[in-house]
Parts: C-alpha cells; sequence; structure tokens
C-alpha cells in the first residue's frame, strides 16, 4: 500500500511530512527489524519510548514514521492519536485481515486460560479440524512450534502470525487472550466466534491500578471483540461473571459447578487418576472423563466443552478431545524419576492459583504438603503476602524462594511474603534465595507419602534476575537433582 491509502485507514491520522504515493510493504515498532519500505510505529511505552529510536529506524530504511508526537525532520511522518491503534489497524491491512477467515476462540481470566485452550483445541482436532494455538506456553500450529514470548503476541506479531495459520491451512485459532492485549490493543482487527470467561483473581495490579480496571479489560474481548452471533461461555461462579453476561449482545452460556447455569457438573468424581464427571449443557448430558486432576480442571473442562459444542462440534467427537489432553506444559505437572514421594510444578502464582493448587493436593491425602514458592519482582506486590498466608495454611512446609526478581532485591520480595505467613501456624519455613538451592532443600526433605509442590513458574525455562536472563527450568531442576541423588543411592549400593 502507499503511504497515503495508510493514512486513510487510521482513525484521526494526519500526513505532516512526505509523499503520499511512496509504497509500504512493512511495518515494525521495533526500530531494529525495520527495513526497506517499511512504516515504523513509535509507541510510548511504560518502559521504553520508541519515539528515541526514530533515526535507528530510517537508518534502517523506514520510509515513513506514525507517532502521537510532533514531526521531527527527516523524512515522512504520519501523527496520530493513539500509535497502538495504528499498529494493529496497519498490521491487519498489510495482512490483508487474516482473521476475517478464521474461527477464533478467545479465553481470558486470571486463572486456566493455558489449560482450557488446549482442551478446546484438542476438541478441535478430534474433530478433524486443523487448529491453531496462541498461548502463554507455545504458538503452534501445523507442524510449527513457537516458545511464546509474551502470552497474547503484539498486535503486528499476532497478524503475521495469524497470515501464516492462514496459509497452513488453518480455519480455526484458539487464543490466550491477556487483559494487557485488551488494553494495549493487540487484538484489534480480530472478531471472537467464541468468548471464554474463566475468572478474576487478583493478578497485575502493577500495570492495571485496581481490581475495576482489571476487569474492565477483561470484558473488552465480550464487548468490543465477540462477534455479534457470537457465544459468550462465561463462568457465573465467579462474582464477575454476571456482570460479563449482562454486557454481551450475543448468546451466552453460564458455566459453574456451585450455581446453576446452563453447563454444570454433576457427581464428580476426583482421583490422582483423573476426573469423571456428568456434565449438563443446553445440548445434552454427557459423561466427561479426564486425565486432568483437581476441581479447578472441572471448571476449565466444563468451559472448554461450552466453547466446543457452541462451535458445533459433534459431542462425542468433543468429548474425545477433551479426554485426550493428558496435561498441560507446567500445569500440575507431576515429575517422576523413581523417588517414593511426588513432585508437582506449577505455574500457580497468585493467591488464588496458589489455594486452588494446593486445596487439590490436600484433597490427596498426602502425608506432607512442603510449598517452594515465590513472587517476581517488578510485578503486582499487594499479592506477596495474600500467597504467603495461603501458602502457610495449606503446607506443612514452606520454603519461599527467588521466582523471577528482574529489578527487585529478592531478600525483599521474600520479606513481603514472609509478612503475610506471620498470623499462620503449624507450617515449618524457611527462606533460601537461590531457587536452585531452595528445590534441593525440599527435596532432601521429603520422605515416602510427602508431595513436594513447586510453584509460579511452570513450564518457563528462564529466569529474569536483574541484569541477565538465565536458563532454568523447574522440571528440569528437579530432573537433575533427583537423577543425581539416584546415583548416589546406585553407586552406594
Amino acid at each position: 500500500m502507499r503511504i497515503g491509502e495508510l493514512v486513510a485507514t487510521l482513525p484521526d491520522a494526519k500526513l505532516c511530512a512526505g509523499d503520499p504515493d511512496e509504497p509500504i510493504d512493512g511495518v515494525c515498532y521495533d526500530s531494529r527489524k525495520a527495513t526497506i519500505r517499511s512504516a515504523f510505529v513509535a509507541i510510548r511505552g511504560r518502559l521504553e519510548d520508541g519515539n528515541l529510536y526514530v533515526d535507528d529506524a530510517r537508518r534502517r530504511g523506514a520510509k515513513v514514521v506514525i507517532s502521537e508526537g510532533p514531526p521531527l525532520p527527516g523524512g515522512a511522518w504520519i501523527q496520530v492519536t493513539d500509535a497502538r491503534v495504528a499498529l494493529a489497524e496497519i498490521s491487519a491491512v498489510l495482512f490483508d485481515r487474516p482473521a476475517d477467515a478464521m474461527t477464533l476462540v478467545g479465553v481470558t481470566g486470571t486463572n486456566g486460560k493455558t489449560t482450557t485452550c488446549y482442551l478446546i483445541e484438542s476438541a478441535l482436532r478430534a474433530a478433524g479440524r486443523a487448529p491453531g494455538l496462541l498461548g502463554t506456553v507455545e504458538y503452534r500450529f501445523a507442524d510449527q512450534i513457537v516458545e511464546a514470548s509474551r502470552t497474547t503476541p503484539e498486535s503486528s506479531d499476532l497478524q503475521a502470525l495469524l497470515r501464516d495459520m492462514l496459509t497452513a491451512g488453518c480455519r480455526h485459532v484458539v487464543m490466550e487472550v491477556s487483559s494487557h492485549s485488551l488494553m494495549l490493543e493487540r487484538v484489534r482487527g480480530c472478531s471472537f466466534e467464541v468468548a471464554v470467561f474463566m475468572n478474576l483473581t487478583r493478578d497485575h495490579l502493577d500495570f492495571h491500578g485496581d481490581m475495576d480496571s482489571y476487569f474492565s479489560a477483561k470484558r473488552r474481548l465480550f464487548v468490543e471483540r465477540l462477534k455479534t452471533r457470537g457465544t459468550a461461555i462465561v463462568n457465573t461462579d465467579d462474582d464477575r461473571g454476571h456482570e460479563i453476561a449482562a454486557a454481551v449482545k450475543g448468546r451466552v452460556w453460564t458455566f459453574g459447578l456451585e450455581k446453576p447455569a446452563d453447563l454444570r457438573a454433576e457427581s464428580v468424581s476426583l482421583s490422582l487418576d483423573g476426573t469423571c464427571f456428568k456434565a449438563r449443557t443446553p445440548v445434552g448430558d454427557f459423561t466427561v472423563e479426564s486425565p486432568l486432576v483437581g476441581r479447578f480442571n472441572v471448571e476449565n473442562l466444563l468451559a472448554a466443552l461450552g466453547a466446543a459444542l457452541a462451535l458445533e462440534i459433534e459431542p462425542a467427537e468433543a468429548l474425545s478431545g477433551l479426554s485426550g489432553v493428558r496435561g498441560v506444559p507446567g500445569r500440575l505437572e507431576r515429575i517422576d524419576m523413581g523417588q517414593g514421594f511426588t513432585v508437582i510444578v506449577d505455574y500457580a502464582h497468585t493467591d488464588d492459583a496458589i489455594r486452588k493448587l494446593l486445596e487439590t493436593i490436600r484433597q490427596l491425602k498426602p502425608r506432607r504438603v512442603l510449598t517452594v514458592f515465590g513472587c517476581g519482582g517488578d510485578r503486582d506486590a499487594t499479592k506477596r503476602p495474600l500467597m504467603g498466608a495461603v501458602a502457610a495454611r495449606l503446607s506443612d512446609v514452606v520454603i519461599v524462594t527467588s521466582d523471577n526478581p528482574r529489578g527487585e532485591p529478592p531478600e525483599a520480595i521474600i520479606e513481603a511474603v514472609e509478612r503475610g505467613m506471620n498470623g499462620s501456624r503449624g507450617a515449618e519455613r524457611l527462606s533460601v534465595i537461590d531457587r536452585r538451592e531452595a528445590i534441593a532443600r525440599a527435596l532432601e526433605m521429603a520422605e515416602t507419602g510427602d508431595v513436594v509442590v513447586i510453584a509460579g513458574k511452570g513450564h518457563e525455562r528462564t529466569q529474569q534476575l536483574r541484569d541477565r536472563v538465565v536458563p532454568f527450568d523447574d522440571r528440569e531442576i528437579v530432573r537433575g537433582l533427583l537423577g543425581a541423588t539416584k546415583d548416589r543411592g546406585s553407586e552406594g549400593a
């Protein structure tokens, strides 16, 4: 497209300098990715201001700069009201609006998004479709797997991925839609056939400020991005679910375990071997069997079943797909190296998530629960004492350690967590700053019949420190430590 055509696609855009007939064939928001005939969108973020990199983008070949600021001399310049809206709109046009040719399913909520997306994807596969998946762990489609850089990609990256998926034959995409992505216009240009609301609990308040703002961001998926004839699958056990349901213009199916709902679970059976329940749905009653463990996975299964049925997948195919998901990376993932106790790695990083995780473990009646966890630095600090209180109440031993400390001193983060533990009795408490050492301590303390829970990082393969990012995968650390212990035992024999 030409610069003049580009201006015409953007709301409130003004060409301040440059030739409107100059051709443009790419867009970027990172100056290092600017190429000949690309448009550089200068986004003013929380930590970086893209306007500081205009000269770099121009040196690399960018033909036009799009910014909320007044023009800088040296080349074509389009001034806009919202640079993020501009990036999304341009990206959708340049990639020929791939979302319009696809059926999109969006899942939002504080907890459960990843597992629910894997379940919906599996149901689509069982129905003979070839879906794409975009989420916290990975982006995947056809035979390609890309490690996720963020839960929902930036708008230009998202549109490029959707175009690649469409080219590869995907006609359905299941996507985790984060509150950040909704606020930052990353999913602008996408209309969803099905939108799922899982829950809303304390998280990301460093970004949103308060729970009402956090909820307003989630609500945008259903008010702005859900098709008029689309379907909302809404958890009305969550108090905010009713507000979501009331805001939807299209069809609403509610789900839950505690309150009356369109999709509900009865005769629930939970064990270490998995989950079984009878699902009552708007299209009939079905028996759901899954190897996934825990009451919270009953909610995930109900949400996924609702989404599959809303997509008119045959119930038998949907149920087959749900039962085929044996686990999700870093979600209640068991590490078995032949030890006499259970080790579970989980992504739980909010007080609600760690409560549900530990309550699930408690229901399995272990001898003791030993919990290793920390809280991320430069993120919502209000949840730290709350997580400490929950861990102390539901564990026999708590080892507080580093998560991703980022720019904060790990000692200060641990101290904030421990403040929440002061009112709890009973649990033995330790603080070990080095995460590997903390995991090793828990494994050394564990005995037959115990469960060691390592929470917070789940599938992550790195640890973010103040000045660097280092390789660190809780699962591989556990395997290495247990393997070394096993080898020493063999030598002793």
